[in-house]
This record gives C-alpha cells, structure tokens and sequence, in this order.
C-alpha cells in the first residue's frame, strides 16, 4: 500500500503541476485577448482643408468646417443634379457636402506608377496609397524599411463607382481597370507598393468599415498573424449616386449639413475623406521606441440582426454593443469620459444611438461628470467609409490636448430624446478635460447602413516628458530628402514655414522625427543652430565612400578635444587608445596651453593615430558605410586597424613601438616637399641613396625628400636654382630616409609579436599581413598616389584627422574629381561639431548612408509633429461626356461648384474651375491643367515640331527630346517635361505593355527593328537615346542590316522550320555550325564596347544583385525586371547582358573571359558593396563562373542565387521542350534572329564541357515546384556543390514572371542571412 500511495501521492502532484500550467496559459490567453493596442501614428485628408491630424484638431476645435458645394471637376451635370423635388428622380435636393475637391490628383510618380495606370485607378486607393505612406511617417517608421515585413493592412471602402459607366476607355487604360477598380485590391494595393506582407483586407461593412477594419486590425495583431497594420478607410464620390438614392428616402440634409442630436436634424450630409491609423500591440510599440499616441482598450463588433428594417437603426443591439465593450475592456460605464458618436443627423438615427447611450454610459455615474457626446459629423458630414477613423483621430488628438472640442448645430438638443433618462450631455462649447485622477478615456461608434455596428474605447496615455542632454549641441542636423528636387524644394520650405512658425519643437526633436524617415535620391541637410541656418544639398552619386588617414605633421594642439566632449563614442575609443599605449593624450593634447611635446614623434604619432581611429567610431557610430580607407605614412597604420588587419591592442603597441623607437634617434636631418616627378627626384639622389632618398610620391609632380642635411639641402638649392617650387618641412627626424635605419631590427621585433589578418576594405596593398611590410613602412616612401589607386568606385571621400591636408591632394589625383566629395571631418580654427556634422552631411547628400538618428538617441530627441512628405500631385480622372466619350476633366484641385443660391467659392483655396468636359488646347507644350482624363488620342500628345520620323540627323539633345514625348504618350503624360531623363524607366511606370507598346513607336519612328527588350537594357533616357542615335549613325553610315527585320535572316527561318518539323537536332545543329564562323574575342581588351549594365531602378547604397541572363535566344536583361521590382529596397539590382547576342557583337572564346569581363565590370559598379549573383537556368552557371573569377580577385561574393538551374548543359531537358517554350514566347520581350540564335548556341557549347569549382561564397539554389512539358522533359533543377535550397512557386519560366515576386521574396529572406549582408 505505501508504494500505491507513494505513486498516487505523485499522481496528485503531476495532476496539480499540469493544472497549475494549464491556468497559467488560460490567463496568458484572457490577456492576450484584452491586451492593449497603441495607436502610434495617423493620417488623414477631410474636406474643408484638412490633410493631417494637426488641421483636422485646429478645425474642430474652432468650430470649423468642410461644406461646400458639389465639385465641378468630376464631370458631374451640375445643371441637372439639383432639383428641390426629392421625387425627381436622378437629381437630389440636397445642395452641398463635404468634398475632398482634389481627390483626383495623385503623384504617380512617387509610386512607380505610370501616368495611364494612375488614370485607370479609382481615387481611392490613391488617396489610401499616400496617407498609408503619410500615417507611417508620423509613426516615426520608414516606410521603406517594412519591405517583406509582417504588416497587414485593413481598409474600409464603400463606393466602386469611378469610372463605373465610361464607355469608349481608350485601349491603353482598359488592361489597367480590373486592378484599378477593384476595392479588393485597395488594400492589396498598398501592401503591393510597400512590400508588406502580412493580412492585406478590404472591408465593407458601409459606414462602419473603417472602425470595423481597426477592430479586424486588433484581433489580427493580438492573434499574431501580423506585427504592425495599417487600418482605416477611404470615401470618394465618384458619381453622384449617392445622393440620387438618399433623395429618394428623404434622409438628406437640404444644405449638406449634419445637425448631429440637435434639433434642427433633418438628415444627414454625404462626405468624403480617408484615416489611416498605424497601430501594434503595445509592449511591441514600447519596446521598439515608438511614440504611443493612445491606447485602444478594446473593440466590439456585432449586427442588428432583423430590426424594424435593414436599414434602421436597433437601439438595443447598440446597448449590447457598448456593453461588449466595456466588458471586454474591464471597465464600467463611468470610466469613459466622452462619445464620439455616430450622430449622422438623421430624425430617425439620431434618438436611437442617444437612448443607447443613455441607457449605458449614462447610468451609474455617480457624482462625476456626464458622459459628454459630441460628432465630427456636424464639421464635414458624414464621410461614411472614412468617418470611424475620422472620430478616432479626432478624439485621440482631444485626449492628447486635454480638451473636448465642441459639437456644431446643437445648441438645442433634438426634442426627441429623453435627455433626462441618463447622465449624458452635448458638447456645444469646447470643455477642459481634466485626468481626474485616471486616463482619460473616450469611446467612437460606427453603425452601418448593413446593421454591422463597431464602438472602440480609447485610453490616453501619459505624455512624456522630454529627456534633456548633458549639454544642448550647439549645431543640430535635419536631414531631409525627396523623389525629385522639386518636392524638396517644397519640404524645405514646408518645414521652415512650420518650425518658425511654432517654436515649441525642440531643434533636436525636429532632428529626431526626420531622421526617422525614408532617404530618397534628392537629399539636403540643414544644419540648425542658435542664430543660423545652413544648408548643404546634393543628389545621390553612385559609388563608395573612403576614408583618408593623414600622416605626422598635421598634428595639432586641441585636436579632437570638442567632439571628446560631445560624443562618447569618441571619447571611450580616444581614452581607450591612451590607455593602451601608455601616453598621457589628454593631458599633452586637450592641455590648457600648447604642449612642446605634441611635436616630438613620440606623442605626434600616437596622437594622430588615436583621433583619427576615434573619428572612424564615430562614422561607424553614425552608420557611414567605408568601402576604402587610404592612409598616409602613420596614416596606414589607422587605417589597417579599421580595416579589421590589426586589432587595437596590436595597432597601439605598434604606433606606440614605432614614436618611440624614432624618437630615440638622433635628432637631424632634413625633409623637402617640391613639384618634380618622381624620376626627376631619383636623378638628383643618384650616388647619395646611403645618406638620402625618396620619402613620398604624393602626385605625378609632388615629391618629398628625406635624409642628411647636407645632402638634402644642396638637392634643394639645385632645384631652386631651377625654379622648381620647394619647401622645407618642419621636422625633427628626416623620416622614410637610411636615417631610420638604426631603429628597423628593434621594430622589427614588435611587428613579429602582432597578428595581422587580411583587411575587409578596399585601399590597403597586399603586403599589410607581412610583418615586414610594415617595418619596410618605416624606410620605404610613401606611395599615396598608388594607395588612392586602390580604393576604385570611391566618389565620397573624408578625411579623419586633424585638417582637410589629404583632401586638397586626393582631389588633384582622382579623375573627374569635380565629381566627388571631399570632406574634411576637422577643420583648423573651426568648431569640431559644426566641421563634423557638416562633413558627413555632405557625405550623405551624394549618397552615403548615415544613421542620423544615433543623435537623436544622444540628445534624448522625442517625435514630434512634422510636414508630412510634400507629393508632388496631379489630377487623374476618368469621366463620360453626355455624348459617350471620354474626354478631359478640370485639374482635380479645382473647387466646388456654387450650391443653388450661394455664391462661388473654393474651400480648398483653388482658382475658378473649367466646367463641364471644356477642353483646353495647350496640350502641344507644358501649358494648361496638370490633368489626365484618358481622353488623349495618338497623335494629340505630340509635343516636339518636325518630321514624322527621326533620320539621325537630330542630334543628341533633339533626339533625347523626341524621345520623351514618346514616354509620355505611351505612360499617359500631358508633357514631356514631366518626363525625368535621369530616372529609370521601371521608376517612370513601365511595366511590359508599355515596354512594347514603346519599342513598337520606336521601330516607327526610326525604321529600325528594335529589340523588345530594349527599355530594360537601358538605365535611364539619356542612355536610351544615346543606344538610338548610335544606331541610327550606323545605319546612316552604310550599316543596313538596322533596317532589316532580323527575324528575317535565312539561318533564323531554317531553324523555326527544322523546329517546327520536329527535328530539334537539326536545328541547334544549325545554329551551333554558324556560331563557329562568327568573330570571338580572347580577352576583356579586345571588345570594343563592353555591354551596358541594366540597373533596375536607382543604384543604393546596400548590397546588389548582379543578374546573369540566361542563354538563350529570347533572354536578357528584361527577364530579371519582374525579380528586381520584388527586391523592392532590400537590394539594388543590375543585369549584365552578355556580349555576342546583339549585332557587331563578338562572342567571348571561353568561360574564362566572359567570367573576367563580367567580373571586371562588377568590380567597377559596385565597388565594395556587397554582391549578390543571381543566375537563371544556364544564366547559374556564368553566375557561378563570375563569382570564381571574382574571389580568385580577392573581392568574395556575398552568396550565389541559382535560379533552378541545372548542374550540366543535358540538364536543361529535352530539346523539342525547351526549343517550344522558347518559341512560345519570341516576340514578347525579344524577337529571335541570327546573332541572339547563334549566340545561345555559342553559349551552350562553352559551358559544354565547364564544370563549377569550389567556392568561398555560400550558394541558395531556388527550385521550382511545377514541371514545364512533362515531367520526363523537365527534369528537378540540382546542384553538386554545397548549397542551400528552397523551393519557388510556379514553373522553369513563370517564376520569374507571374510568381517572380514570391521567387524575390525567397532570395532575399535568404539573402538577409548571410553574414556579409547583416
């Protein structure tokens, strides 16, 4: 029995253990249920103005609001629509509403997307598209930055009726419309262009689809199926339709206002507008740093079920509603100060929801305050789809002021409403809102006109208060950036209006928010401080960013001493560095009066050494990303320790062995600086090399020599005798001369005791892991001009040392040095912070990565209200005419029409509008209303004068014009000066419709037969231009092959009939046999013209995915667009188009050069950048063969991407196969001929016999899940070499197109992995 107790008694305790557990998870279940979501950023647009949650508070706090009369740019028949009759059908009673008069303009551009497309989308997901954008730039969060991140999006969207009855859409829109009218797609939309990836839901539940969209929103994040959402909604009235149906039911307000629970309610006012809220879970919003605007404690969601009508309100399903609610949050009715109700002004709306409220909140409140209830409906109207999020900003922002705004239009309260049943009262003045000793709280209904109703309750959250800095910095940055140089123009100048209009912003606050924010091409930076304001702007450079480590004699006394005290991530690296080495550098250094001793080689070196390497931390503290590092003499020495070659405690017992050692020597000797060659220098040492010699090349002319005073000295008057400009150095040794010599064996015996590795930057010889280079470094002279050599792709220099010496030299070594930066991080006689700031400033106007909100951390900045970003809009409607065709309307800014009986007017401050479908005849220029209609015919768009054909005659500038009228025909432009030449073609919208559709104008034009490919083997107009008028200018000189169609090459018609016949032996026999008899070069020298990289939008400054095409006749760079466009920002991507495949192309005659060509080029684009290689099919194996050619150069990629690739040529399957499949798709983006057939047979007898090596670089081989033919033909994709694999959706073809954005998705997840992408 004592051992069944004993087992019994055990029992009991694994029962009651498991029971514990299970309670346990229970309560963390009930908590995640209720736990709280932060509301931490919002946007919004409302008639009357409105455009942020800052103009929407000042407007209903003083009372404000948005009624105007119908808009006259929508090609609505303003003389028709009114009728006092509510029985006449197809007109409405009803005068005016709240508009949103340009809901219709959009900046397309800023998207990608086309000007056509933009046409075809309904203003609704436009208007959701920018405030998304706008909602996450006040959260403080870089839209950019969300890319392939679990954000979900929920949007309310009601009406579907833009563009619902055109009849005669113009062909180029009518592919666009399925996408553009889908409400559907209005979240998916968003989460599309941003790259989000978690849920993405539309919602229509009518007037409470936003407030049902946040409840959605809740219910997803605490359940895990996303991390961040986006939720609210959106109203545009395309049509009057509204108002027709309303008219009928008589529930209109005559003059379109609602007279929320007032007396005088007769019926409610139809409005437009869009809230965005950007919301997560709360100890997620605290523990990623965002600012927390309030806290929804709870939603509800439930229906009337069958009421006294479909469309009638049910006052008790209300009550439930409100009591679901409050349950769900843990409260009781009196812990909510405020309703914002639904309050939409109707006789029978109206007294229902108030009874409701009476009924709950009203009750048991005991001897506090009433339940106060008011309605943003009496300033706007009610803006339907759009209202809930309306009402949650509007009390979110009240909660936050500490004030109740009033309600208009209800000085009497309606007489249909016991008022006395409940504590409840109307807010018809503004009212303080006190805490009373706990959060404010307020609650926001929605009931829709579907029986769904939605009731939230908000808790405000305690403002907090601002951190202070130890001291305030002098000089602050505000980095702020743009698509274009015209919006920032405009966000400078928003932001200036806003900060000199209110000086309540901290200068570092306003640092913080805009350092927080998405760095776009067109970069500037305002350095603010007390009394001044400078700006320094710039536009991204492609390219690297190097750091210059000067050499001994710029030492000077107080170097580094202002940054010391401003920035501890300085001072811990400069007391480190002294502590290591053992030398009093404060006290020789920061000193109150010049210490003799800084000169001494003893402490000058370690003094150099120590503040240069501390301005490197605090570069790298301020995320500049170095590609290269260039150090003169001592210099070198900093510059191999950041470059990973030395670790400090190394670097320090060296720099500190090397003073030291030189200063022991004797003093004497003499240094000379003068303007002869290097050849010019040796000559006039001849004979003297054991007593002098060369101590550096710093130009072809600019020499320093070193050594015996006498000999150095009669050196120098030979040459003054000359006229050669010379100058004496100040030194105390004659350094990098045989007077060094004594102390080599004993440094020697310190560079034997340190590890050295290889360097992980550009700039430093081979020779840095040798102890004995850095001994010879001693003795040797100093080869700047061979160092800047090293560091190719550098366009951003800065100079960490005392002065901008190595600045004024690297500018007059580099070619195009007008080109690039040259950035001093010190200045002499300056303020170190301003000279600092001022230098990565400039760096990152051209394009260098800077983490600037590090600062903002430093000086405890907070998130402050800004100017969202300044959208450079233009209006885009399509609209029917009374005779059936589409034709232009207005400017979509233009204003209201006068209601019957009231007098003109624009209540968004726009000039007097066009009527009806008037249209303008300026399109021929750049005059006229900014506005597409879809209207436009071939032909109405020609902008540039002269002949119907280009000849190539024109020139460059006439033809680079010419070129951009037919961009913006085909995108859909009323200009071509809105056509950018220096943006990429995907960035201006083309998508492969228009690809064609522009080639096929082209061919026209020109009489050439251009590749279908052609737009994406060209990053920018200008380079598409230039490709045209070299063609032309052969054709002119003789070359007529341009003229002649080259599918009609007698090769290319015997091989699609052997094709066609089924003998698909004989065909590639064919094409292999001519591919023999055509021109190869043996090496990259020999070719003429290398092929142009294709970069798929702007070139960052992150890690890029260099494309290798495939082989075959059809690929290119084109077949990667759809893959780049995927990449979104997480990599920028170039395609590498091989070379034989276009006319006058030669073929490479190995694997080996086509690997070194391709690796020469790479070199040259990227720079240091991390590279990822990216090969589709055979396109793999030149990939591979890169990435070899690549590491045995010392430059390893950061990974290889295949794209189910075979491991051998007979893995590709059978012939006929893929011979059809290729076939199938000629003409879609490159039509075969000759030179692209023999150049894949050429091709695929390279890589014949290739076989891959091994290599350093990690490899993801993608495969794809479906068969292509059958499954004999196609075999799996697979790899010998170790690799890592995942499978892609669709086939060997489609997943790179319809499914290439899940295929890029797949890369780059693996790519974020890999250690050199971190």
């Amino acid at each position: 029995m004592a051992g069944d107790e004993r087992k019994l008694v055990d029992y009991l305790k694994k029962v009651t253990a498991e029971l514990h557990e299970t309670r346990a998870r229970l309560r963390k279940i009930e908590a995640a249920a209720r736990e709280p979501i932060a509301i931490v950023g919002m946007a919004c647009r409302f008639p009357g103005g409105v455009r942020s949650p800052e103009d929407l508070w000042r407007m209903v706090l003083s009372g404000g609001e948005g009624i105007s009369g119908f808009p006259a740019n929508r090609g609505w028949d303003l003389e028709r629509v009114y009728h006092p009759d509510p029985d006449e059908p197809g007109t409405t009673y009803s005068c005016a509403g709240g508009f949103l008069h340009d809901a219709g303009d959009f900046d397309a551009e800023f998207f990608g997307i086309s000007p056509r497309e933009a046409l075809a989308m309904d203003p609704q997901q436009r208007l959701l598209l920018e405030t998304s954008w706008e909602a996450f730039e006040h959260a403080g969060i870089d839209p950019l930055a969300l890319r392939g991140s679990r954000t979900g999006v929920f949007a309310g969207v009601v009406h579907h009726d833009y563009a619902s009855s055109t009849t005669g859409v113009p062909g180029a829109i009518e592919p666009y419309l399925v996408t553009g009218l889908s409400g559907a797609v209005a979240s998916g939309r968003v989460a599309y262009t941003l790259g989000l990836e978690g849920p993405a839901v539309t919602v229509d539940t009518a007037c409470s689809s936003s407030l049902v969209a946040l409840h959605s929103a809740a219910a997803a994040l605490r359940a895990g199926e996303c991390d961040l959402a986006l939720a609210g909604g959106v109203t545009v009235m395309a049509t009057p339709r509204a108002f027709f149906s309303f008219s009928r039911q008589r529930g209109l307000s005559g003059d379109g206002r609602c007279r929320a629970f007032g007396a005088g309610a007769d019926g409610t006012g139809w409005a437009e507008g869009v809230g965005v809220l950007v919301v997560e879970r709360l100890p997620d919003a605290r523990e990623r740093g965002h600012r927390v605007l309030a806290v929804m404690r709870s939603s509800a969601v439930n229906q009337d079920g069958a009421s006294h009508g479909l469309t009638a309100p049910n006052g008790p399903s209300q009550q439930r509603l409100i009591r679901q609610a409050l349950s769900a949050a843990g409260l009781s009715a009196a812990d909510v100060d405020a309703v914002e109700g639904h309050g939409t002004g109707t006789v029978l709306g109206d007294p229902i929801e108030a009874q409701a409220l009476l009924a709950t909140y009203g009750q048991d409140r005991g001897d506090g305050p009433p339940l106060y209830l008011g309605s943003m409906k009496s300033n706007i109207g009610h803006a339907q789809a759009a209202a809930g999020a309306g009402g949650v900003i509007k009390m979110v922002e009240a909660m936050r002021r500490g004030v109740l705004p009033p309600t208009l239009h209800a000085d009497e309260p309606s007489g249909h409403v016991d008022w006395s049943a409940g504590a409840v009262e109307l807010l018809t003045r503004p009212r303080p809102w006190p805490g009373a000793g706990r959060p404010r709280r307020a609650a926001v209904s929605s009931f829709g006109i579907s029986g769904t109703n939605a009731h939230v309750i908000l808790e405000a959250v305690p403002e907090e208060e601002p951190g202070r800095a130890a001291d305030e910095p002098e000089l602050v940055p505000w980095p702020v950036s743009a698509r274009s140089a015209e919006a920032l123009r405009d966000q400078l100048a928003r932001l200036a209006a806003r900060v000199d209009a209110d000086p309540r912003p901290r200068r570092e606050d306003v640092a913080y928010t805009l350092a927080r924010r998405a760095a776009f091409e067109h970069r500037a930076v305002i350095l603010d401080g007390p009394g001044q304001r400078t700006e320094i702007a710039g536009t991204v450079t492609a390219g690297g960013t190097g750091v210059l480590f000067t050499g001994q004699g710029a030492q000077r006394w107080g170097m580094g001493r202002e940054l010391h005290a401003r920035f501890p991530v300085f001072a811990e690296s400069f007391d480190a560095i002294a502590r290591l080495t053992g030398v009093p550098l404060a006290e020789v250094v920061f000193g109150p009066a010049p210490d003799p001793r800084l000169d001494q080689t003893g402490f000058a070196q370690v003094a150099l050494f120590t503040v240069e390497v501390s301005i490197f931390r605090l570069l790298s503290w301020l995320g500049v990303e170095v590609d290269a590092v260039v150090g003169h003499s001592v210099g070198e020495l900093a510059a191999a320790h950041v470059a990973g070659v030395l670790t400090l405690e190394d670097a320090c017992r060296l720099v500190e062995a090397r003073g030291r050692l030189m200063q022991a020597l004797p003093r004497g000797g003499a240094m000379v600086a003068a303007e002869v060659t290097e050849a010019e220098a040796l000559e006039a040492l001849a004979g003297m090399e054991d007593r002098a010699g060369l101590a550096a090349v710093n130009g072809p002319s600019s020499v320093v020599i070193s050594g015996a005073e006498e000999v150095v000295a009669a050196v120098e008057r030979g040459w003054r005798e000359r006229g050669v400009r010379v100058k004496r150095l100040t030194v105390s040794h004659a350094f990098h001369s045989p007077l060094m010599d004594p102390m080599l064996e004993d440094f020697r015996a310190v560079a034997d005791t340190v590890e050295l590795r290889r360097p992980t930057l550009a700039g430093l010889p081979a020779e840095v892991t040798d102890p004995g280079h850095w001994v010879e470094h001693v003795r040797r002279p100093v080869r700047f001009t061979d160092a800047v050599a090293r560091a190719p792709g550098v366009v951003r220099w800065i100079e960490a040392g005392p002065d901008g010496v190595l600045s004024a030299l690297v500018r007059r070594l580099v070619p195009d040095a007008g080109a690039q930066v040259f950035a001093p991080a010190l200045r002499a006689g300056r303020p170190e912070p301003a000279s600092f700031l001022s230098a990565v400033a400039r760096l990152h106007v051209h394009g260098a990565p800077v983490r600037w909100e590090a600062l903002g951390d430093l000086w405890h900045g907070r998130l402050v209200d800004l100017p969202a970003y300044p959208f450079q809009r233009r209006g885009y409607w399509l609209e029917e005419s009374a005779a059936g065709d589409v034709t232009l309307v207005p400017r979509g800014s233009a204003p209201a029409a006068p209601a019957p009986g009231a007098s003109g007017g624009s209540p968004d401050g726009g000039p007097a509008a066009l009527a009806g479908s008037e249209r303008p005849d300026a399109l021929r220029g750049t005059e006229g209303p900014d506005t597409l209609s879809g209207s436009e015919r071939p032909g109405v768009l020609t902008r540039a004068e002269g002949p119907d054909v280009l000849n190539g005659s024109e020139g460059p500038h006439v033809l680079l014009e010419r070129l951009r009228c037919q961009v913006a025909e085909v995108l859909g432009h009323p200009s071509d000066a809105a056509v950018p030449v220096d943006r990429s073609l995907l960035e201006l919208g083309f998508d492969s419709l228009t690809a064609l559709e522009l080639r096929d104008r082209l061919n026209r034009l020109t009489g050439l037969s251009l590749p279908a490919p052609l737009v994406f083997e060209h990053p920018d107009l200008t380079s598409l231009a230039a490709d045209l008028g070299a063609r032309l200018g052969r054709r002119g000189a003789g070359a007529g092959p341009e003229m002649v169609p080259e599918a009609a090459g007698l090769l290319t018609r015997l091989y699609l009939r052997a094709a066609g016949e089924g003998r698909p032996a004989e065909a590639a026999g064919l094409a292999e046999a001519a591919a023999r008899l055509r021109p190869a070069f043996a090496v990259p020298a020999e070719l003429a013209r290398r092929p142009a990289p294709v970069w798929f939008g702007p070139r960052g400054d992150g890690p890029v995915a260099v494309c290798l095409p495939s082989f075959s006749a059809i690929s290119g760079p084109h077949e990667y667009a759809r893959l780049a466009a995927g990449f979104g920002d997480a990599l920028s991507a170039v395609a590498l188009p091989h070379p034989g495949f276009l006319p006058g192309e030669p073929l490479p005659a190995s694997v080996e050069v086509l690997a070194a060509l391709h690796a020469e080029t790479v070199l040259e684009i990227a720079g240091r950048l991390p590279v990822l290689l990216v090969g589709r099919s055979a396109g793999g194996w030149a990939a591979h063969a890169l990435a070899e050619a690549l590491e045995a150069r010392g430059a390893v990629p950061a990974g290889v991407v295949l794209l189910d690739t075979p491991r051998r040529v007979g893995g590709l399957g059978r012939q006929d196969v893929m011979i059809r499949s290729m076939l199938e798709r000629d003409g879609l983006f490159a039509t075969v001929d000759d030179h692209n057939l023999t150049g894949m047979a050429a091709y695929f007898g390279l890589f014949a016999r290739w076989r891959p090596g091994p290599l350093t670089a990690p490899t993801l081989l993608v495969r794809a899940v479906t068969s292509y033919g059958d499954g004999e033909a196609a075999p799996a994709a697979s790899w010998d070499l170790p690799h890592d694999q995942v499978e892609a959706a669709g086939d060997h073809f489609s997943m790179l197109e319809e499914h290439a954005m899940a295929t890029a998705r797949s890369v780059a997840r693996w790519a974020a992995g890999l250690p050199a992408l971190r």
